[in-house]
């Protein structure tokens, strides 16, 4: 089963087992990461899509300070609507523990199903046949 713990940048509590029953996409991200950036949009425009559906979508920073993901964060803040915001996790927090091992590349996405239990795992960009899997889940 899928194990991640930690907080927010806005300092909530989030426990994945909170969402247990939602399909879960954890991306796991770097802002010096252009691939990383450039699929933020398409993140959250699928987020906002189906967020309403028991989809979940978690972005946990990999980067070296929190400092870099809260500088990014708040640029995003002036641009990004409100609805299509999803959990920003850093995982250099103390709080922060997850079971998904060393992240080797970045981007580097799990997929957990509505069970809990990681189906997919996806290194580098997510293609466009790779989101109908997801859809394949969140829409049945």
């Amino acid at each position: 089963m899928a194990e991640l713990t930690g907080r927010t940048l806005t300092g909530q509590a989030y426990d994945l087992r909170a969402d247990a029953g939602k399909v879960v996409l954890v991306f796991f991200w770097s802002t010096g990461c252009p691939v990383c950036r450039d699929k933020m949009p398409e993140l959250r425009l699928n987020y906002e899509a189906w967020r309403d559906k028991g989809f979940q979508l978690l972005a946990v920073s990999v980067d070296r300070s929190q400092a870099e993901l809260r500088a990014y964060d708040a640029i995003l803040g002036s641009v990004v609507a409100p609805s299509q915001r999803f959990h920003w996790l850093w995982r250099g927090d103390p709080a922060h523990r997850d079971n998904f091992g060393a992240i080797t590349h970045s981007p580097t996405s799990f997929l957990v199903d509505r069970a809990g239990r990681t189906v997919k795992v996806f290194r580098g960009r997510i293609e466009p046949a790779l989101w109908d899997d997801i859809a394949e889940l969140v829409l049945t």
